[in-house]
């Protein structure tokens, strides 16, 4: 017996006709699977309330995409769409059942959900390993009908080609799924910027635990300059506990921004003070200032 006589899955005859041409389905939302390692989240924000409110009002109008997978249905496009509909207590959804391999499937889950206009660094982190990983295994299998003979791009640079970003900046995003949860979530809500977290991310996973503790103990977030120290500790097989310490609680120099203008600071000179003379004025006037404070 197969999946479908399992699932008992109710052809959408009164939207398509009853040839369905377009090969949707309707699917039991608990016949759902999410794919494997999924590196989008789910969240329940503004945009996934507005999806609410249209399926309430109006249904799933876009069907989402599946695969049969251990006699249930694993989504490959349609994650927030399915779980808006759990919220909205629905139990079928309208789907379109492909044949596909993991790769193919793992690269049409990736471009579906990345084009979104916020995706946070760790998403696309781990979509950019997965797509990436599975091109490479591509580009390994010759295709059926084609000459192997011939110039192609390499995955990365196909990739770079795909995303408008280069080679360099995706590998750099691909370190980050070297980091940790807790450090990594921090990249996320912007309190390590992500330059930082690259050079962090060379860290070892004990090294990465005492530095998160560290972050928390002295209320401290590495600048580049400290996650590069960091680094170069780490790769010299030098870097514990002590050093970590260190590094998060040196003083750094804050740099002080004042903005006088010449057209400002002219009303309290007389009109033949020189830069210079103003200058030695309002350094006395600081100095005097400082004796008597």
């Amino acid at each position: 017996m197969g999946i479908a006589d399992n699932i008992k899955l109710k052809p959408l005859d009164s939207l398509f006709g009853n040839d369905n041409p377009n090969g949707i389905t309707e699917i039991l939302i608990s016949a759902l699977i999410n794919f494997e390692n999924h590196p989008f989240k789910i969240i329940d924000d503004e945009k996934m309330a507005d999806m609410v409110e249209s399926i309430k009002e109006y249904g799933v109008l876009t069907p989402i995409i599946v695969r049969a997978k251990n006699d249930k249905y694993e989504i490959v496009s349609g994650h927030r769409r399915k779980y808006a509909c759990e919220k909205l207590k629905i139990t079928k959804i309208p789907a379109i059942i492909k044949e596909l391999d993991d790769d193919e499937a793992t690269i049409i889950m990736i471009d579906s959900n990345i084009q979104r206009e916020e995706i946070l660094p760790s998403e696309r982190a781990f979509a950019y390993k997965m797509k990436l990983e599975a091109m490479k295994r591509q580009a390994g299998r010759p295709k059926k009908n084609s000459s192997q003979v011939g110039t192609h791009l390499r995955a990365d640079e196909q990739l770079a080609e795909e995303t408008g970003e280069s080679r360099n900046q995706i590998q750099r995003f691909i370190r980050l799924t070297n980091l940790n949860k807790n450090l990594l979530d921090m990249v996320d809500i912007k309190k390590i910027p992500f330059s930082a977290a690259v050079e962090l991310s060379y860290l070892k996973e004990n090294e990465q635990e005492i530095l998160y503790n560290a972050i928390n103990e002295y209320g401290a977030i590495p600048s580049m300059k400290q996650a590069t120290r960091l680094k170069n500790f780490s790769k010299e097989e030098k870097l514990d506990k002590n050093v970590i310490d260190a590094i998060m609680t040196e003083e750094t120099e804050t740099p002080i921004k004042i903005n006088l203008t010449g057209k400002s600071l002219k009303k309290y000179f007389p009109k033949e003070y020189t830069q210079k003379q103003m200058e030695d004025v309002i350094y006395k006037l600081l100095d005097d200032w400082a004796k008597n404070k």
